[in-house]
């Protein structure tokens, strides 16, 4: 005979995470919707200077690399 607990414990989780996750996601769609343009703009801005703050960064971490190499007298070559 089956164990029934495991069964209707597993079945009420799903549904409830299910059911959460619904309006969670129907939340944060009617939030995104009430048009809140000057927040968006500024976490875009935000974002924005987060992206090339990154890319500065791994510029600058790529010329100090290849510097230390060609210092230290490694081959660049691919071939």
């Amino acid at each position: 005979m089956i164990d029934w607990i495991p069964v209707v414990f597993v079945v009420f989780k799903f549904l409830v995470l299910g059911i959460g996750m619904f309006y969670a996601v129907k939340w944060h769609y009617d939030q995104g919707k009430k048009g809140r343009h000057k927040e968006r703009r500024e976490v875009l801005l935000a974002a924005g200077k987060l992206a090339a703050g990154f890319v500065l960064v791994l510029l600058v971490l790529g010329g100090v690399t290849f510097a230390v190499i060609r210092m230290l007298g490694m081959d660049l070559n691919f071939l």
